[in-house]
Parts: C-alpha cells; sequence; structure tokens
C-alpha cells in the first residue's frame, strides 16, 4: 500500500508462502494477497512484494502468457509489484535450507542469469510509476571468500547486472535497482563492511572505471547511474543480531550515499540473559529448517555461532558468566515480551521513527517468512490474520511516529 506524506510503499514478503515453484507461487498469489488485501488495503492498491525463485524467474522470463496472465491479475485484483525478492535461487520451504540459501552466489554466472532474467519480468510486469526492487544476496556466504580473486569475481558479476539494468531502462523506460542484503556470516554482514564494499569496490575509480566499460557511459555519468541501479536491503533483523545500534547504522549508509533500497521490518530473538532455564526454553527454537545464526555479547565480546544450537552447546560447556543472545529468527513484529526472552522490536521502533521524520526508503517491507516453523505457541489465526496484523502494526507505528 502507498502510505501518506512520502513514506513510500509498504507491503509483506510473499516468501512466507508457498513459492518454489511459478505454479505454487501463482497459487499462493492468487490464495493469500487478495485476503491480506482485503483487511488491510480494501479501497486503495496494495503493493506485492513478490518472490521469484530461479525456477520461477526462468518461467516468468520464458512466457509472455504467462507474464500477461499475472498482469491481468494484478490489475483485476488492484495489486501492483514494486519488489521481488530474489534472494534463494532454490527451494526454500520444506526442506532443510541452511547455507545453500546463498548458493549460486554473486561469483557464478547462474546468479547473474537469474538476477537479470528478474529484473526483464519486471520490466514487463511493473504499473507506470513504480520503480521496482529486486533483493538480492549478500555476495557470498563468508566462509567461501577465500582469496582477492574471488572477492573480485563478486564484483565483476554485480557490475554485470548493473550494466543489464543500465541497458534495460534505456529499452523500457522502466528503472530497476538491485539491493544486497547483508546478512550475518556472509561477505557483506555489518553496515560498516558494506559501506566499505561500496567505497572500495563500487564508487571507486575502480569500480566507476568497470561500470563505464561495461555500460559504454562516460565516466562523468557513471557514479550516478550506479546510485540509480545499485544499493542496500537494510533488514532490521539482520543488523540487530549483529547488536548494531539501528539509527546509527541507517545515518552510516545515508552518509556513504548508499541508497537505502528497500528497508524491511523483521525482529530477531533476543535473550538479555542466558541461564538454565532460558536455554532450555529455546529449544524450542532449534528445530529449523534454516540458519539461526546467533551472537553472543560476553564482557564486551562478540562470539559468532552459525546456529543457536551451538551457542547453546557452548553455554553447556562454559555456563558461567553473564551474557545475551540475539539469534537470527524472524519472529512476529509486534511481539516484543517471550516470557524468559525477547525481540529486538525496538530496533524496528526506532528506524521507524527514522523513517517517519524523515524518510530514508521509498520501499518498506515486513519479512517474517518463519510462520511454518514458529513454536505452535507464538502461533494465532491463521496466516492471512498474522500478516495483516503485521501490516497493521507497522502501519500505526508510522502514522503515530
Amino acid at each position: 500500500m502507498l502510505l501518506p506524506d512520502g513514506l513510500g510503499h509498504l507491503t509483506y514478503s510473499t516468501l512466507v508462502h508457498p513459492g518454489d515453484t511459478w505454479p505454487e507461487m501463482w497459487e499462493s498469489l492468487r490464495t493469500f494477497v487478495p485476503a491480506v488485501k482485503a483487511r488491510v488495503s480494501p479501497d486503495a492498491p496494495f503493493g506485492v512484494s513478490l518472490r521469484l525463485s530461479g525456477s520461477s524467474a526462468a518461467t516468468l522470463a520464458g512466457s509472455a502468457g504467462l507474464r500477461g496472465e499475472l498482469r491481468d491479475f494484478l490489475a483485476a485484483e488492484d495489486l501492483y509489484v514494486y519488489t521481488v525478492n530474489a534472494f534463494p535461487h532454490g527451494p526454500f520451504k520444506g526442506r532443510t535450507v541452511m547455507e545453500d540459501v546463498y548458493e549460486p552466489d554473486w561469483t557464478t554466472q547462474e546468479r547473474l542469469d537469474y538476477t537479470t532474467q528478474v529484473a526483464d519480468v519486471l520490466a514487463d510486469i511493473a504499473a507506470p510509476g513504480i520503480r521496482p526492487t529486486i533483493q538480492t544476496a549478500p555476495l557470498a556466504y563468508r566462509a567461501n571468500v577465500v582469496d582477492d580473486a574471488y572477492e573480485q569475481s563478486l564484483v565483476e558479476h554485480l557490475l554485470r547486472a548493473v550494466a543489464h539494468l543500465v541497458a534495460l531502462e534505456r529499452r523500457t523506460g522502466v528503472q530497476v535497482a538491485l539491493a544486497l542484503e547483508p546478512e550475518p556470516a556472509c561477505w557483506l554482514e555489518t553496515t560498516d563492511e558494506t559501506v566499505r564494499f561500496f567505497e572500495q569496490h563500487v564508487h571507486s575509480r575502480t569500480g566507476r572505471t568497470t561500470l563505464a566499460r561495461l555500460t559504454g557511459e562516460p565516466l562523468s555519468r557513471v557514479e550516478d547511474l550506479v546510485r540509480r541501479h545499485l544499493g542496500v536491503v537494510f533488514d532490521i533483523c539482520h543488523q540487530s543480531v549483529g547488536f548494531e545500534d539501528v539509527g546509527q547504522s541507517l545515518g552510516s549508509l545515508v552518509d556513504a550515499g548508499v541508497p537505502i533500497l528497500k528497508l524491511q521490518a523483521a525482529s530477531a530473538l533476543r535473550v538479555p540473559r542466558v541461564d538454565a532455564q532460558v536455554v532450555e526454553a529455546l529449544e524450542a527454537f532449534t528445530d529449523t529448517i534454516y540458519l539461526s545464526q546467533t551472537t553472543e555479547r560476553r564482557d564486551g565480546v562478540d562470539v559468532h555461532h552459525l546456529h543457536l544450537a551451538d551457542a547453546i552447546a557452548a553455554y553447556r560447556r562454559d555456563p558461567d558468566g553473564p551474557r545475551e543472545w540475539r539469534t537470527h529468527f524472524h519472529l512476529p513484529v509486534f511481539l516484543d515480551d517471550l516470557g524468559p526472552f525477547g525481540t529486538t522490536r525496538s530496533g524496528i521502533e526506532d528506524a521507524m521513527r527514522l523513517h517517519a521524520s524523515t524518510p530514508l526508503s521509498e520501499h518498506l517491507e515486513i519479512e517474517t517468512y518463519t510462520w511454518d516453523v514458529l513454536p505452535a505457541h507464538l502461533k494465532t489465526g491463521d496466516i492471512v490474520d498474522y500478516v495483516s496484523r503485521e501490516l497493521e502494526w507497522v502501519r500505526d507505528l508510522l502514522v503515530r511516529s
């Protein structure tokens, strides 16, 4: 939905629904999105964040008929797509995902082709006046980046994607932008790392020269073009897991001229005091098909675990001393107090207050995709109730701010 006062578009991520193939995503779109719209935006157009896997992107890119069918459905239901989640290339529901979610990474032609197919689809289905964005992986899983040559390959493929977007806008008039999403345990993880990456590899003379070569544009125009077509998704959950000050991090991106193409409201698990009773309660969150990256802050030092279960095992080996945990487990954004532990909802509240004061991004999104693996006691109502309540909570928070 389009929010008032220049606050941008707000929706939820359809990554929460089945959608590993286009038939699955098509069924989810028709089943759930109109029902959510009827609840939260009955009398005005409702924006859609479309999850497109590699399989779905290839299907849509190869069929003008299916794209036409999608456009007709969107028009009939008073819907419009303004962003696509093209982060998970492969299956994301009903099977163990873990580190595979980052594959293929940005060293590969497969990731580049997938992303450009999504861009081409977006240019064809976007409503007039919409500048759509593509959410993508944070370049690579950190452990895989073994040398400078690997990093340079990441940069080369990324800039080739930007060059495709430049050419796409020339050809169609539709401005599509690509948004990298920093995440714990990845090559782009912290906001400081992300700013350095843009400074050293994208906005630098070397990055601009490479893009000038790829686009055929003069060097004097390239800096504007790259900011037009490349930026970041700021996922509040991810940066909260790293104990970042959300307001300070958003300010760092603005000061560095890194576009915040999408501001994602998402909440992590927060354990302010770790003890045996809390650890026992946390076991309910370890039965998940996704990574649950956990940061432990103890005596001012951060220790990173790839899984919540790893943090629990480390605690049981050495239980002495106070510590706090933050875990990458997307929880409903309206929750704060979960009994023995809580959430990082305060980070969302800080970000939305900043956004309400001076809009930071044209695209806002709620990304709580973990409905299928939430502990049963956190589920109330059905998926439409859950999604609608999240949208109403964020919208009301912005209005109050």
